[in-house]
């Protein structure tokens, strides 16, 4: 009974999983406010686009202690401390808004709020892991396909608001909604009782146990988790970097193919692209975790190295927009896929009892990936940075190929 009991609830804390992983998406939609921020103040777009970059760099590095604090404090006290730190950040956004400082945006969104998500991030992931041993791609691709879809679905609901009460009254509005939905969460969040499996489960050999696993003072001596960070950091690079000309891109292969010169008409075009484009770095996170569970972390990794290499040499040359559109879809799919996979690899190499500190730190690749990928996609011209990608995506391809699970030092006497 107590173990059908627990089955029931790792379902529900599942849930409430994904509820936290939603609201901490909402910072991929940060492209929908910047126009009507620069608007309201007479800001230069590329001046507010640079509060995206601060806060993916702050969510990388703080996602590293929200990883020490997790295998500490435990989750609900890490999720509700983020909780309150984004719900706060987007309300001092809110606020900056109101008085028109650029500074107290990017402290406030930017540093406090970007704090809140990356703390926060790693907890449903980590807890997760734990209660779901036997099908940990399957849930960390659910878990992380909630982050995924978080842009969308505020995509969808804050033009209409803008419109309706204002840029600075939306961030007041969402600061309170993320505080209250997510506090919410956080507060159902727990571990397993020491010890406890589901019941007919039997750890696999080519994964390491609970009792087994490695502390982080150890993990991060090993060669392995080096190989995993440069992994995780080669794959976003290369996605990130796409996702943020991806609209230009196809507003580029649109004009070419169809003829259309109207600025405005492009890139609505362009848009409807990316806003396709995206929902498959949603999809992308739960598929590819479910292949990962049937193929292997590794064989995963490099299936999605090699077939993204391949299509970034290609992309140059694509002038049909439907298949434009079908190659940024897949494209985007792996770029989720590699945040739904790392997690299960990291557990499967290093073991599940530290892998808050494990994976977090992993996690700063995901913010220096931010900036570099961003850097050379907007510093080099098209042909050059899609190149780059695809060497960085060839690099990682070999680096997977050579990962073996670690040993801890004690196996090699």
């Amino acid at each position: 009974m107590v173990n059908e009991n627990l089955e029931s609830k790792r379902w529900a804390l599942a849930a409430a999983g994904v509820v936290i992983m939603l609201i901490l998406g909402t910072v991929y939609a940060w492209s929908v406010f910047v126009k009507p921020i620069a608007a309201l103040h007479g800001w230069e777009v590329k001046v507010v686009s640079r509060v995206f970059m601060l806060i993916i760099g702050v969510i990388g590095i703080s996602a590293a202690f929200g990883g020490m604090l997790v295998d500490k404090k435990g989750p609900k006290f890490v999720a509700t401390l983020g909780a309150c730190f984004y719900g706060v950040g987007v309300l001092l956004g809110g606020v900056a808004l109101y008085i028109g400082n650029f500074w107290f945006l990017l402290i406030g969104y930017g540093v406090i709020a970007g704090i809140g998500n990356g703390l926060t991030y790693v907890v449903p992931i980590a807890t997760l892991i734990r209660w779901f041993p036997d099908k940990r791609g399957l849930i960390t691709g659910l878990a992380v396909m909630g982050f995924g879809f978080g842009a969308f679905f505020i995509g969808m609901i804050i033009p209409g608001l803008i419109v309706k009460v204002g840029v600075a009254n939306a961030f007041l509005i969402l600061g309170v909604v993320y505080l209250v939905l997510c506090i919410l969460a956080a507060l159902t969040l727990r571990n397993p009782p020491a010890g406890w499996l589901p019941k007919g489960f039997k750890p696999s050999a080519t994964t390491v146990s609970a009792a087994d696993s490695f502390g982080w003072a150890e993990a991060k001596k090993t060669r392995q988790w080096y190989m995993l960070w440069c992994m995780l950091f080669l794959n976003v690079t290369a996605g990130m970097g796409l996702l943020s000309k991806l609209s230009p891109m196809a507003q580029e292969v649109i004009k070419f193919a169809q003829g259309v010169d109207d600025p405005a008409k492009l890139a609505v075009l362009g848009g409807g692209v990316l806003a396709t484009a995206s929902i498959f770095n949603g999809l992308g996170r739960l598929f590819w975790a479910a292949v990962s569970d049937k193929l292997g972390r590794k064989g995963t990794y490099m299936v999605m190295f090699l077939t993204q290499a391949i299509l970034y040499i290609l992309l140059p040359q694509i002038t049909s927009v439907l298949i434009f559109t079908i190659i940024a879809c897949y494209l985007l799919s792996c770029l989720g896929g590699g945040f739904a996979v790392m997690p299960s690899f990291a557990a499967d190499s290093f073991g599940p009892t530290n892998i808050g500190k494990v994976y977090g730190f992993l996690l700063t690749a995901w913010g220096a990936a931010g900036v570099v990928g961003g850097f050379v996609f907007a510093e080099f011209n098209k042909q050059q940075s899609l190149y780059t990608a695809a060497g960085c995506l060839i690099l990682g391809f070999i680096i997977a190929l050579m990962f073996s699970r670690p040993k801890h030092v004690s196996e090699y006497r």
